[in-house]
C-alpha cells in the first residue's frame, strides 16, 4: 500500500501497517509531514508544527505501545512539554510548558509523536476556531466556511486526512459540533470517564471533559481507552472504558427542534431523520418524543453554571488590567456576568440540573436523539452567528444550544456523520445515552458505521 493511501486510512490500519513492517513508522511522519504541507496551508488547522528532523528522529525511536509510532496533533488546550500551548490567547502565544498534561503524558507513553497542535478558539470559548494567535480554521469541505470549535482544529485535521486519530475537549459542544461539521465522529464521554485530575472544585464544575475524535469508530474507541485511564486524583474517576456490550434493539427518542424551541437551519432535521432511518433498519425503534423540558430553564441553568466556571477559571487574567487587555469581548462578558452571580443564583441554577438529570434518568428510551448544530457551517469570517432561520442569537453561544440537553448533566453523548446539507458541508446528529451507558452508545456507533458510508466522501481540500 502506498504511503499517501495509508494516510486515508484509519489509525488502526496505520499501525497494523507499522507493526507488520509494511512500513516504518518514519515513513509514515515523512508521509504526514508531506500531507500537512500540501493541505494545511488552506484549512489551518495544525498549529505549532514541530522541527521536521527532530519529529523523523522520534518516530525512529516509538517502537513500543499501543499507539507506537502514530503522528498526533494535541489540541492546543492540553498543556505539552516543550511544545507552545497559547490555548489560543496572545497571553500564552509563547508559553511552552514544563511538563505535559496527565492525558498528553498518556499519548506519550502509548508511543505517539506529538507533531504539534491543533488549532482551537481564545480558551476554548465558542464554537468556532479562531484567535489572534494563529487565525482562523476552515472546513475542509467549503474553505470559505468554519471548522467549528472548540476542536475545530481538530476535526479539520481529520477530514483533510492529515492526521488519523485526535483529541478534543467538550464543554458546549466542542467535540460534537465539529465532528459534526467535518463528516466525522466525535464523542463526550460520561463525566468521569476521562478525568484528567480534573477541576479544583468538582461537584458544581462538571460542564466540561476532554474525549476522542475520530473518522472511524475502533479508532475513536481506541483512544477513549487510553483518556479514559482510573485517576486516583479525581474523585470522579470512572474509568477505564469497557466496550464489552453487545448491541441489543434499542428505544431512540428523537428530539429534533425540541418543540419548536430550537431554530434550526433548513435541511437538518430532514438529514437526522435520515440517519435515524438507518438506525431502524439496522433494528432499533424510533419514537418522536414530546419536549421532556422546558428549553428556557435548561438555558437559564446553563449560562449561569457556564459564566460561574469561566469566571472562576479566567478571572486572574480579567483582574490584571494587561492581560484583561488581551482577552476578546466574548471571555470579558462571561467573566463579568460570572462574577456577578450571587450564591443563591448559583444554586437555583444547579436544582434545574439536578431536576433535569433525575428527569433523564426516568426517561423510558436508552437514547436520546438531536442535531448537533442547528446550522450548517458559516462563514469563517464571522465570529459568530446573529440569527437562524430569523430568530436572533442573544448570546455569542445561543446558536449552540441544541448541545446543552447532554452537556448539563454530564451525559455521553456521540456525533455521528448523518450527510452533507446544500451547500455541500457535513452535519452530525448527537446520541445520547444515560449516565455511564458510553459502551452502549458507542456500540450502537459501530453498528451505525457498518450501515452507512459518509465517511468516504473525501473533502474538497485533499
Amino acid at each position: 500500500m502506498a504511503q499517501t493511501d495509508l494516510l486515508d486510512q484509519s489509525a488502526t490500519a496505520q499501525i497494523a501497517a507499522m507493526r507488520s513492517g509494511e512500513v516504518s513508522a518514519p515513513e509514515l511522519m515523512s508521509a504526514t509531514l508531506e500531507r500537512i504541507e500540501d493541505r494545511n496551508a488552506k484549512i489551518n488547522a495544525i498549529v505549532a508544527l514541530q522541527d521536521r528532523d527532530a519529529l523523523m528522529a522520534e518516530a525512529a525511536t516509538r517502537k513500543d505501545g499501543p499507539l507506537a509510532g502514530l503522528p498526533f496533533a494535541v489540541k492546543d488546550l492540553a498543556e505539552t512539554k516543550r511544545i507552545t500551548t497559547s490555548f489560543g490567547s496572545p497571553i500564552f502565544k509563547d508559553f511552552s510548558p514544563p511538563a505535559d498534561s496527565p492525558m498528553v503524558a498518556a499519548l506519550r507513553a502509548a508511543g505517539a509523536v506529538i507533531i504539534g497542535k491543533t488549532n482551537t478558539p481564545e480558551f476554548g470559548l465558542g464554537s468556532h476556531s479562531y484567535n489572534p494567535v494563529y487565525g482562523v480554521t476552515r472546513n475542509p469541505y467549503d474553505t470559505s466556511r468554519s471548522a467549528g470549535g472548540s476542536s475545530g482544529g481538530a476535526g479539520s485535521a481529520l477530514a483533510a486526512r492529515m492526521v488519523a486519530l485526535a483529541d478534543g475537549s467538550d464543554m458546549m459542544g466542542s467535540l460534537r459540533n465539529p465532528a459534526g461539521w467535518n463528516n466525522v465522529f466525535g464523542f463526550r464521554p460520561s463525566y468521569g470517564l476521562v478525568a484528567n485530575s480534573g477541576p479544583m472544585e468538582s461537584f458544581l464544575n462538571q460542564l466540561s471533559t476532554n474525549g476522542p475524535m475520530a473518522r472511524h469508530m475502533e479508532d475513536l474507541e481506541l483512544l477513549l481507552k487510553l483518556q479514559s485511564s482510573f485517576d486516583p486524583a479525581h474523585p470522579h474517576s470512572s474509568g477505564p472504558y469497557q466496550d464489552q456490550v453487545t448491541v441489543k434493539p434499542m428505544r431512540i427518542g428523537w428530539l429534533g427542534d425540541w418543540g419548536g424551541a430550537y431554530p434550526m437551519e433548513g435541511g437538518i432535521l430532514e438529514l437526522c431523520e435520515g440517519g435515524l432511518r438507518t438506525l431502524e433498519d439496522i433494528g432499533h425503534e424510533v419514537v418522536a418524543q414530546d419536549p421532556p423540558f422546558s428549553a428556557e430553564a435548561l438555558w437559564k441553568s446553563w449560562i449561569t453554571l457556564r459564566s460561574w466556571s469561566v469566571a472562576e477559571k479566567l478571572g486572574k487574567h480579567y483582574n490584571d488590567p494587561e492581560k484583561q487587555s488581551l482577552l476578546k469581548p466574548e471571555a470579558i462578558w462571561e467573566i463579568e456576568r460570572g462574577q456577578s452571580l450571587s450564591a443563591h443564583e448559583v444554586f437555583q441554577a444547579s436544582e434545574i440540573r439536578s431536576a433535569w438529570f433525575r428527569r433523564t434518568t426516568a426517561m423510558s428510551v436508552d437514547i436520546l436523539a438531536l442535531p448537533v448544530a442547528q446550522m450548517f457551517p458559516f462563514p469563517a469570517e464571522w465570529t459568530w452567528p446573529k440569527e437562524i432561520a430569523g430568530v436572533t442569537m442573544d448570546t455569542y453561544h445561543r446558536w449552540m444550544e441544541v448541545v446543552i440537553p447532554a452537556s448539563l448533566t454530564g451525559l455521553p453523548a456521540l456525533s455521528i456523520p448523518v450527510g452533507f446539507g446544500p451547500n455541500g458541508t457535513p452535519m452530525g446528529m448527537q446520541l445520547i445515552a444515560h449516565r455511564g451507558q458510553d459502551a452502549t452508545v458507542l456500540a450502537l456507533g459501530r453498528a451505525y458505521e457498518r450501515a452507512t458510508d459518509w465517511i468516504s466522501q473525501q473533502p474538497l481540500c485533499k
